[in-house]
């Protein structure tokens, strides 16, 4: 599973021993597997900023996961075809042991072997500068990935807009990827030279009587330039003056003449807006797709730090001073264990808050004081961690 929950008990002897009971029991049903999260000690200042900071940290941690799924769908969306892949991109740089950081991790390595980047976010800075940071960073991934998109966006709906024109049927399709300047009388004062589109069980019957429609028609002037599964495009050639009485003739008989006139300048002009539109289209492809990967595995990380940071907040909130917390890292190993390994988790640490370990088992009980739901509230401190960035 991609899913991850993150707790923290206090740290004395009593509550080490749960632990290790949560572990046994864990491990001996099979329901998740847990591994310590080392969290640095950091400077906590007053209680007061300490709640200033754990409203602060709610709302980044919020903001960074939509960042991180933002940016997950748009290497879904550049990638296009190749959207089964898009998942072998979405990595984290491998952490600070010296044989992995040049590597790149999948998430989940990244979050069971998680250490806190020293030199990134110092943890001797006060705390709200760390989370500064952090904000800042993630600010202005997030600015530049809203003009990075938008930018290849704005080419790519350019392009399918004029390859939709290359699309559909002979009566709406652009025509100028199909004729030649050889298919029509050009430059001539009395001729021209119409687009007919004739249904296929009507060909006979238009190679008959298109001589006949109306006078001035040039004899063995018809040719056929395409068809699709309806129809097939031709060319006829007739004095300017009968237009009208030659198109009023073709549709008594089923025949439609396509208002298309050849303009080699405008054609040109088209073929060029096409060409450099997907000339442009793979030049922003790879440094997109590079800048992408990139920081996504930055804003992941950012991530992870900030769910520390919340981990470490909370704690000291919960728990009180002197810091003494261990922090540890479940992850479920299915979805149906889910509510087996709550109840574990309440029943060893129910000592922590005797009301909220009763309330999660009678709804009906209120917490005093409490904010949250009683569904968001258990008596050790938890965090939710789901990789599942693509569904």
């Amino acid at each position: 599973m991609s899913e991850f929950w993150l707790i923290s008990a206090p740290g004395d002897r009593e509550n080490l021993q749960a632990l290790e009971r949560m572990n046994t029991v864990t491990s001996k049903s099979n329901l998740s597997y847990n591994t310590k999260f080392a969290i640095p000690d950091f400077k906590v200042g007053t209680l007061d900023s300490l709640v200033g900071l754990s409203d602060e940290l709610g709302k980044l941690d919020t903001f960074a996961e939509s960042l991180i799924r933002r940016m997950a769908q748009s290497v879904v969306e550049v990638m296009e075809d190749s959207k089964g892949k898009a998942q072998e991109h979405l990595l984290a740089n491998g952490g600070l042991k010296e044989k992995m950081k040049c590597l790149k991790i999948d998430l989940t390595s990244f979050v069971t072997h998680f250490e806190w980047d020293m030199a990134k976010y110092p943890a001797k800075q006060p705390l709200v500068s760390v989370v500064d940071t952090i904000a800042k960073q993630l600010a202005q991934i997030e600015t530049d990935l809203k003009s990075r998109t938008a930018a290849y966006n704005t080419l790519k709906t350019n392009l399918e807009n004029l390859e939709k024109k290359s699309m559909g049927n002979l009566f709406t399709r652009t025509l100028s990827d199909i004729v030649s300047k050889e298919d029509f009388v050009l430059g001539s004062e009395y001729l021209i030279t119409l687009l007919v589109i004739v249904p296929k069980p009507n060909y006979s019957q238009w190679q008959k009587t298109y001589e006949s429609l109306s006078d001035m028609v040039v004899p063995r002037s018809t040719k056929l330039i395409t068809e699709d599964k309806e129809g097939g495009l031709f060319t006829v050639t007739l004095f300017r003056k009968v237009i009208e009485d030659f198109k009023s003739k073709a549709r008594e008989n089923k025949f439609t003449v396509r208002e298309f006139y050849y303009d080699e300048k405008e054609i040109k002009r088209e073929r060029e807006e096409m060409a450099r539109l997907l000339s442009d289209k793979k030049q922003q492809y790879g440094p997109l797709l590079r800048w992408l990967k990139v920081n996504f595995s930055e804003a992941f990380i950012a991530w992870i730090h900030i769910k520390a940071l919340r981990v470490f907040v909370e704690s000291v909130l919960r728990y009180g001073l002197p810091v003494n917390f261990q922090a540890v890292l479940l992850q479920p190993h299915k979805k149906s264990s889910a509510k087996r390994l709550r109840e574990v988790l309440n029943s060893v640490f129910r000592h922590l808050d005797e009301v909220a370990a009763t309330s999660i088992l009678d709804a009906s009980v209120e917490i005093p004081g409490l904010q949250l739901s009683n569904q968001d509230y258990f008596p050790y401190v938890y965090f939710h961690i789901d990789l599942s960035l693509l569904d």
